[in-house]
């Protein structure tokens, strides 16, 4: 609980902060076969705008440096569940698509998070968790907006 003089949306953004990592915890326990959520992130990235994107493109979606995406990426290929293929407007870039074994296991991991969270929303009713889907999207197009209007920030040394 915040205090009560913090501005209402950092409250929110607190809580939110807070049942993201409650909640990512309990997903990597709860993923198939050895997968990261690192590498479920990349494969709904891929099922929820499409494949064939490029890795730097998703390495600014999911917002991580483009080495660790690479290391991703080869880790999800030597899996078989997304193949690359060089960018043909980029010589030196990399389109990424999913495998048919890369839609499987990211339904495998869709499943598997919602059956580890099943018992969690107590309290909650189906009715008010959809309730706030339509508020948190709002917020989360308007957290990317800004993001994406703000200037690269100068490397950290």
């Amino acid at each position: 609980m915040s205090p009560p003089n913090d501005p209402p949306i950092f409250a929110l953004l607190n809580e939110i902060g807070i049942i993201e990592h409650l909640a990512r915890n309990r997903a990597e326990r709860a993923l198939p076969d050895g997968l990261r959520l690192s590498h479920f992130i990349v494969l709904n990235h891929l099922v929820r705008l499409g494949d064939g994107r490029s890795l730097a493109r998703i390495a600014r979606a999911v917002q991580v440096e483009r080495p660790a995406m690479t290391n991703t990426i080869q880790k999800l290929e030597a899996r078989g569940l997304v193949r690359g293929v060089p960018d043909p407007r980029d010589g030196r870039g990399k389109l990424v698509f999913l495998t048919e074994a890369g839609r499987a296991m990211r339904e495998q991991g869709v499943v598997a998070m919602a059956e580890a969270i099943r018992p969690v929303p107590h309290g909650l009713a189906a009715e008010e968790i959809a309730g706030l889907l339509a508020p948190l999207r709002r917020l989360r197009a308007a957290l990317d907006r800004a993001r994406d209007a703000d200037p690269d920030p100068e490397p950290q040394r």
